[in-house]
Order: C-alpha cells, then structure tokens, then sequence
C-alpha cells in the first residue's frame, strides 16, 4: 500500500511537468517556437490619483534651498546718560549769617559813594531773593546811606518783618531785632535833639524879641526926652 502511494505520487509529479519545446528548424517555414505568453499586468486606471508625497521627504523636482545667511544684526548703540548736574543746596543759616556780619562790617569802611552803590546791588538782590538775610542787608544800607528821612524808616520797616516772619531761634531774627532797637533809639535821639534844637530856637527867638521890645521901649522913651528939653531951651 505504502509503495503502491509513493508510485502513484510520482506518476502524478510526471504528469505536471511541461513539455520540451523543440527548436525551430530555420529551414522549415512551417516550424517555429510559440512563446510563452507574458504574465498579465493590472492595467492602472486612466485618472488614478497620484500618490501624496511624504510630508518630511522634499519633492526630487523642487531646486534644493541654499541656505543664505542672515545679516548679523549690528550692536544696539551704547548710550551714556549723564546724570543731571545736582543744583547746589542753599546755604545753611550759620553761613548767611556770617556773610551778613562780614558785609556789614565791610559796609562800615565803604565811603559815601560806595555805599549808594552797594544799596543799589542790594536792591536788585532783594527784588530776586526776598530772604531774611537780604532784608537785613538792605535795611543797614538804608540807616547808613540815609539819603532822605524816609531811609531809616524803611530800614525798620525791614527789621520789623524780619522779627515777624521769622523762627524764634533764628540768629538772623536776633540781630534783625537788635539793629531795629539801635535804629529806633537812634531815631528817638534824633527826636529828641530836634526837639532840644526847636525849643533853644524859640528861646533864641524870644530874647531877639524882647530885646526888640527894649530898644523900641528905649527910643520911644529916649526920643520924647530929648524933644521936650530942646523945645524948652529955645524959648
């Protein structure tokens, strides 16, 4: 049975195996090889889509890009600021105060001519900085210069403000208020001599009175005599 089933295989293997083709004969028109026929090929439809390329992979008929560098961006310019210039503090109340003492005693020595012109710079200065210190420069000018009554009375005027306006432990206060005192006593003084002067001139001015009273007393008292006595002889 075994053998009988091995026999039958190979018989069956005999039989699928394709005949020999025989060459043609070149001298025998009617004899010649048939060809296998070719495989056939799944002919593609006419409008078929084409296939998408792959997103990542660059399409071979594109020109490849070149690469052009960016121009280097030029350093953004330094720019230095100059901080402002501080503007200078003022000056402190011991400093005014001691280039107040130093111009009044300079104001002491200054001939007339001088001090007229110093009262004229003070003046401007105080039209511009209407400070304690400059009120009481101009007020001593005014009581030094004395160009008209009126000079000491704008000086005290100046004093005056500057012992209202300014604090109680201010030295410029302090001195403003002695220099007021010196000036009023000055003025009661003036006052006073005048006043002495008025009343030896109208003491002056009685006596010139009563000696015209005299003398005219005299000549009428002399000139009646002496008419009588030479009326007399002549007779």
């Amino acid at each position: 049975m075994l053998v009988g089933a091995i026999f039958a295989a190979m018989l069956a293997a005999c039989s699928s195996l394709p005949k020999p083709v025989m060459p043609a004969d070149e001298n025998d028109p009617e004899t010649f090889a048939i060809p296998d026929p070719a495989p056939a090929v799944d002919t593609p439809p006419v409008e078929a889509p084409l296939p998408e390329p792959p997103a990542t992979a660059p399409s071979a008929n594109l020109p490849a890009r070149v690469a052009v560098a960016s121009p280097a961006t030029p350093p953004a310019p330094v720019i230095i600021v100059t901080p402002p210039a501080s503007s200078p503090s003022p000056p402190t109340e011991d400093e005014q105060m001691i280039a107040l003492l130093a111009d009044l005693q300079r104001f002491g020595a200054m001939p007339p001519d001088e001090l007229k012109h110093e009262l004229t710079t003070a003046t401007q200065t105080f039209a511009k900085q209407r400070t304690d210190a400059s009120r009481v420069r101009l007020a001593v000018l005014y009581t030094l210069v004395r160009s008209s009554p009126a000079d000491d009375q704008r000086a005290l005027q100046l004093f005056e403000n500057v012992a209202r306006n300014a604090p109680a432990t201010s030295s410029i206060r302090h001195l403003a208020a002695v220099l007021q005192a010196q000036v009023t006593e000055r003025q009661r003084a003036v006052h006073d001599e005048q006043e002495k002067a008025d009343a030896a001139i109208q003491k002056l001015e009685a006596l010139r009175a009563m000696e015209r009273s005299l003398l005219r007393d005299r000549v009428r008292s002399g000139g009646g005599g002496g008419s009588a006595g030479a009326g007399g002889s002549g007779r």
